[in-house]
């Protein structure tokens, strides 16, 4: 296994850094499947008799060991490198379908909490920040742009996951009901182990072909002794150790809390949602097939989202970036609650705008990171960040999830159904944008001496 080793991975002289967007987008379009589980949501609950607070636990303890896991490893995957990294998330995402799978086959909800939650989320959370750290490094000079090319991976997995897992469940399941998107038990048992085959072959082609600069590399052209100061932006770095003890930190966690919270109720509930907001008499208006091609629709926004808002800090910088965000999203929750219901394509494009603020927040904040704290440990100090994502993957869908349950029946809830929770979002909301306007640059006494990164990054190219 010594192909695994950070140093055979190290890119020799006159290597494109334009091969690695590739490689990170394996992994990434890989365990953005996360995002595609309403698809058989329903199917779920009806396998198991239970509810949709119960199913939707499987998705907040795979959201909670993201951002455990990559919080624990994220220093370990700054010194094993990328490759290997990779290959662990992979074995650990393939195992949580597989342990799934049996759980769903024996009727036994627990494995299914412990496979696809618990030891896929672990593969969530190191897949997550290892191409990302990578990424930041490679890109220097545009640390926006480099996370949304790996980040938009992670949002774009439910385009290719939505559309796969209704055509394998319709293909295992002969009596699969597209108008309702019901299939049996050993339909989506046998769609868990079709996707733990695929998408660790595919993770392979990541780990085969990443790697990482040589210490010392720059981009042709790019001095940063030459860069223009500007105030958030930091010529220094704070260790993994110190982030945690500053301020900053703690209101870019609360930040990412509350972006998060906000839009992943939403994509955890999307295709039921779409389908409830346009209830007439007991019989949704929307189909099934409809309701599919909207989580792929909301997947692209998700993806587009990451790139383009993330892209566009380089330019306006990161916290007018977080503004607009949470600010224009408050906006956009009220006009969701209060006029989502008047036409499909009012829902859809307040949806749809409101997700690419979602999956934008995840793009921008490892630049953030970076300004905020240099380059030193920046992929340790995003694991750390990432547990901001796991409280969030409780609270949205527990929110959601909560005042649906006490609304009614799936199959029977109308868009007032949702105004609870919908409000109680824009309070959260209200919560990141305050917290955002208080981060300053860190003050000097946490950062590190000069010397000792620069030792830190020759002893890693060495190994």
């Amino acid at each position: 296994m010594s192909f695994l080793d950070r140093e055979h991975t190290v890119a020799k002289p006159g290597y494109s850094r334009w091969l690695i967007p590739p490689a990170a987008l394996a992994i990434h379009l890989c365990i953005g499947q996360a995002y595609a589980t309403s698809v058989y949501k329903n199917a779920l609950v009806s396998h198991f008799d239970t509810s949709l607070t119960a199913i939707g636990i499987i998705f907040s303890i795979a959201i909670v060991m993201l951002g455990v896991s990559a919080a624990v490893m994220g220093t370990w995957v700054e010194r094993v490198g990328p490759r290997a990294a990779m290959f662990t998330a992979a074995c650990f995402w393939a195992s949580g379908f597989l342990i799934g799978a049996l759980g769903i086959a024996t009727d036994q909800l627990w494995l299914v909490y412990l496979g696809y939650g618990f030891i896929g989320g672990i593969g969530l959370g190191i897949g997550y920040i290892s191409p990302v750290s990578t990424l930041i490094k490679w890109f220097p000079d545009r640390p926006g742009l480099a996370t949304g090319m790996a980040i938009m991976g992670f949002g774009g997995g439910a385009l290719v996951a939505s559309p796969l897992s209704r055509q394998l469940m319709s293909l295992y399941d002969p009596n699969y009901d597209s108008a309702t998107g019901q299939a049996s038990g050993g339909a989506v048992a046998a769609l868990f182990l079709t996707l733990a085959i695929v998408y660790f072959l595919v993770m392979m082609l990541g780990v085969f072909n990443v790697k990482v600069p040589a210490p010392g590399w720059r981009p042709e052209g790019f001095d940063p002794g030459k860069l223009k100061a500007k105030p958030m932006i930091t010529r220094a770095n704070v260790s993994a150790a110190n982030a945690i003890r500053t301020p900053q930190f703690w209101l870019l966690w609360t930040v990412l809390f509350c972006n998060v919270t906000a839009g992943i109720g939403i994509l955890e509930q999307a295709s039921p949602m779409i389908q409830d907001f346009f209830r007439e008499g007991g019989t949704s208006t929307v189909a099934a097939t409809a309701a599919t091609a909207f989580v792929g629709l909301l997947s692209i926004f998700n993806m587009a989202g990451r790139f383009a808002w993330s892209s566009t800090s380089d330019f306006i910088g990161r916290k007018p970036t977080y503004v607009m965000y949470l600010g224009v999203g408050m906006v956009l929750y009220i006009l969701l609650a209060v006029a989502g219901n008047s036409s499909t394509a009012v829902f859809v494009l307040l949806a749809a705008v409101i997700i690419s603020f979602y999956g934008g927040g995840f793009a921008t904040v490892p630049a953030y990171l970076r300004d905020l704290f240099g380059t030193y440990q920046v992929g340790a100090i995003h694991g750390r960040l990432l547990t901001a994502w796991s409280a969030a993957g409780i609270a949205g869908p527990l929110i959601i999830n909560g005042f649906l349950d006490a609304q009614g029946e799936p199959g029977e809830l109308v868009a007032a159904d949702y105004r609870p929770a919908l409000f109680t979002m824009v309070g959260v909301l209200a919560v990141g944008f305050v917290a955002n306007l208080l981060i300053r640059p860190v003050a000097s006494r946490f950062h590190e001496a000069e010397g000792h990164t620069d030792a830190f990054a020759e002893a890693i190219g060495r190994r």
